[in-house]
Formats: C-alpha cells, sequence, structure tokens
C-alpha cells in the first residue's frame, strides 16, 4: 500500500476553528428526497472527526449542473439526510456566499454543523474566480477538502479557496487515493481492469493507460460494440462509434503486443428496442452472428463465464462501466454477475468506481463485500490515466 503524501486532518490542530469543508453531495434526488446517501455517508468520517476535535464546521458541494439559483437543485434534502444521519439538525444557508452567509458563519460553535447552499448556483464557481473564492473562504480558518468526486476539477471550491487557506486533505479523499494508488503502483496479480459503459471516446485514455499495468483488460458495454466493428462483426443497430475503430484496434493491438490478455464479447443479448417488448423479444447471438435489426444489450452466457474465470482467478480487480444497459432490468444480468463475482473472490483486492457500477454493486447489497468503492467517476479514471488532481495537487505535502 504506498503512503499518503498529502497532509491530512490528522496534522491540524482544528479545536475552536470554523473549517469549511468541500465535500460531494451530488447525489440522486427524488420526490424531494435523497434516493441514494452513499455519498453522505462516505462523507462522515471527516465531519465526525471535525466535530469531536472541537471545530465548527460549514460543509460545501455542487449538486448537478444548475444554470443559476434553481430550487429544484437545493441542496435542502441534503441537508435533512444528514441531519438524519448525525442525529442533529444541519441548517442549510440561504447561498454559499454573501452578508447572510459571513453572519451565520461567525456566529457557529464548536460541533455545530451547517451546510451552504449548492455552490454551482454561481457560474463563477466553475470558472475558479479568485474574487469568488475569496467570498468563499471569508470568515473560516481551514479548508478541507474531502470531494474526491470533484477533485479533478480546478473549480473555486475545490482549487481556488485551497490557495487562500491552511488546506488539508479529509479522510474520505485520503481513503480514495490510497485505494486507487494502491492497485496503480503495487497490484497483486492477476491485475484484472474491467471498463464498460456507452462510448470508447471517454475512455479511450484510460483504456491505454492501463495497459502496462493489468494482465487482462475487459472491454464490455456500450464501447465493446466499437471493438466488435473495428475486428469485423456486425453489430445491427448497436450504439457505436464507426470513427473510433481504429483506436480500438490500437488498444488490442498494444495489449496482445505487451503478451497481455483483451477480454471482448464473444457472445451478447440483443433486442430489437430497449423497452419491455424489446426485452421479451431478446435473444442471445454468437458475435459472429448478430442480426442487423437488433441491438446489442448485454453480454451472453459464454462471456459471463469467461469474466467468471478472470475474476475467479484474479488477486486485484478494478470495474468501472456496465457491460449492458443497466438501467433496464432485464438487461442488467451481465452487470449484476460481475458484482457478484467480485464479491466472491476474498483473496482479491476488489475497486469498484464509476456510477452505475457503485450502483450495481450497492442495489445487489454487495458493496460491504469490496475492498472499495469509489465515489468519484470521472476522478477515479483521471487518477488511473496518470492525470494531475488540481483538488489534490493544491494540498500541501505532510
Amino acid at each position: 500500500m504506498p503512503s499518503f503524501a498529502k497532509r491530512t486532518i490528522r496534522d491540524a490542530d482544528v479545536a475552536g476553528k470554523t473549517v469549511l469543508v468541500r465535500v460531494d453531495f451530488n447525489v440522486p434526488l427524488a420526490d424531494g428526497r435523497v434516493a441514494d446517501d452513499t455519498r453522505i455517508r462516505a462523507a462522515l468520517p471527516t465531519i465526525t472527526a471535525l466535530r469531536d476535535r472541537g471545530a465548527a464546521v460549514a460543509l460545501v458541494s455542487h449538486l448537478g449542473r444548475p444554470k443559476g439559483p434553481d430550487p429544484k437543485q437545493s441542496l435542502r434534502p441534503v441537508a435533512s439526510r444528514l441531519g438524519e444521519l448525525i442525529g442533529t439538525s444541519v441548517p442549510l444557508l440561504p447561498d454559499c456566499v454573501g452578508a447572510a452567509v459571513r453572519a451565520a458563519v461567525g456566529k457557529l460553535r464548536a460541533r455545530d454543523v451547517v451546510l451552504l447552499e449548492n455552490v454551482r448556483f454561481h457560474p463563477e464557481e466553475e470558472r475558479d474566480d479568485a474574487a469568488f473564492a475569496a467570498e468563499l473562504a471569508a470568515g473560516f480558518d481551514l479548508y478541507v477538502n474531502d470531494a474526491f468526486g470533484a477533485a479533478h476539477r480546478a473549480h473555486a471550491s475545490t482549487e481556488g479557496v485551497a490557495r487562500l487557506l491552511p488546506a488539508y486533505a479529509g479522510l474520505l479523499l485520503e481513503k480514495e487515493l490510497l485505494a486507487l494508488g494502491g492497485i496503480l503502483e503495487s497490484p497483486e496479480r492477476p491485475f484484472v481492469a474491467i471498463i464498460g459503459g456507452a462510448k470508447i471516446s471517454s475512455k479511450i485514455d484510460v483504456l491505454r493507460a492501463l495497459v502496462p499495468k493489468v494482465d487482462t483488460l475487459a472491454v464490455g458495454g456500450g464501447m465493446a460494440n466499437t471493438f466488435l466493428l473495428a475486428t469485423g462483426h456486425e453489430v445491427g443497430t448497436s450504439l457505436v462509434e464507426e470513427d473510433r475503430g481504429g483506436e480500438a484496434l490500437r488498444v488490442i493491438e498494444e495489449v496482445e503486443g505487451a503478451g497481455k490478455r483483451i477480454l471482448l464479447p464473444v457472445d451478447v443479448l440483443c433486442a430489437p428496442s430497449i423497452d419491455a417488448e424489446g426485452a421479451r423479444r431478446a435473444a442471445t447471438y454468437a458475435v459472429d452472428e448478430i442480426p442487423r435489426d437488433v441491438a446489442i444489450v448485454d453480454i451472453g452466457p459464454r462471456t459471463v463465464a469467461e469474466y467468471r474465470d478472470v475474476i475467479r482467478d484474479a488477486r486485484t480487480v478494478f470495474w468501472n462501466g456496465p457491460v449492458g444497459v443497466f438501467e433496464v432490468d432485464a438487461f442488467g444480468a451481465g452487470t449484476r454477475k460481475i458484482a457478484q463475482f467480485m464479491a466472491d473472490n476474498p483473496l482479491a483486492t476488489t475497486v469498484v468506481g464509476g456510477g452505475e457500477s457503485v450502483q450495481a454493486v450497492t442495489a445487489a447489497g454487495l458493496a460491504d463485500k469490496m475492498t472499495h468503492v469509489s465515489t468519484g467517476g470521472g476522478a477515479s479514471l483521471e487518477l488511473l490515466e496518470g492525470k494531475t488532481l488540481p483538488g489534490v495537487a493544491v494540498i500541501p505535502d505532510a
């Protein structure tokens, strides 16, 4: 396991201090309530540690991609759920900057917790505007970044404030970087990476970055269709990026040239549509027998068996992205089975990163069977690509 180079809240004297904590509470909402509180729960160790050591805590987060103040993207349901989890009321301040916020922050006492309103209600946030960062920092003694899911963004609340206040990493940020850094720096072998999702264009860099690190690279989901088409297979009406075929072939060449294995589907579930009627008419085909009038919606049983075998023998598994149209239950079997195979291997370090992969293991009740379930999809991929995460780089070394 690699060591952690950045200073954390363990290195800070927070007693009597007012601390601004960047969290990632970008959670799904349904009917005015939090539909999945995984990211809120993940931040609790840092919030609890700061409160227990006598800090007053103000949390700042984004939610969605608003084009200005929008009641539908208010963090009010998040404040309510957080209060339930920590057993005390968590007031939602009316904004994240301004005189009213400064006045409320100035009245905070040890162990108090408040949540600032959605920081993305201000366009200056995503521009990493220096004046806006200074407004965010006003009234605070320390800054803590515990938002791994936003650490790959150079925004005012992830980078700008860290240049103005003494900055520290939270416990979740530390946990994420150690888990992902561990599989990059010193994975126990065999190391299997499973990369799914819709498009190769969004993940080509991580695929190529993983080639020298893994023993087996498994490609699934919609992006596998581009690989199949590039290698001469009919893919019917499937989602495909025809202009990315050359890149797919280069990945195959790099994997095979390095003496590694690339696992592509050998059979697939196909359907004429992704509705109930399509599910009723779905059928399995070998990849060289796919009809022209259907679309690939999941991996088939022979491919599932290959996944089972490589995961069973692996000692490190990283998974990002579903291998089928996971949001339709009838087309999510392959994705669910990958989660189960990972859970069934007690000898492997298993790391899951990416929204839908996390949803799959959570929905199956298997999250606690994984070594680490990441809260950051884009951030985890950029870290694996070897990119610098601005929200991490700005924190001073220990």
